[in-house]
């Protein structure tokens, strides 16, 4: 079955930096794109990035704009730079599922495989 492991978050000091890493398994074909949400308890999750897996297009939430980079290789990450009280969350791992427009999907969870999450505070 589909699974994805998060490792990376933390705590860290506002104007800190931390990396998330994020592996896939269980994929018969790779998924059309990647993406990392957030979400804080009481709120709904909040599209952080997506990247494409075919040219590695990449999307951000005005949010984070410059100051976050999504990547990949053998895995996802996202590198997260000049953080913000503001950031504090929990950061999810997700691949889509669908063939549609994966940022204008970022919405819909439920188009979405989502990992356990990893918890960032600042």
């Amino acid at each position: 079955h589909v699974q994805l492991v998060e490792s990376g978050g933390g705590s860290v000091q506002a104007g800190g930096s931390l990396r998330l890493s994020c592996r896939a398994s269980g994929y018969t074909s790779r998924p059309k794109c990647m993406g990392w949400f957030r979400q804080v308890p009481g709120k709904e999750s909040e599209g952080v990035a997506v990247i494409y897996a075919g040219g590695g297009s990449t999307f951000y939430d005005g949010s984070v704009k410059g100051r976050f980079t999504i990547s990949q290789d053998n895995a996802v990450y996202l590198q997260m730079n000049n953080l913000e009280p503001e950031d504090t969350a929990m950061y999810y791992c997700a691949a889509f599922k669908g063939t549609s427009s994966c940022w204008s999907s970022r919405t819909r969870p439920e188009m979405y495989n989502w990992g356990q999450g990893t918890q960032v505070t600042v």
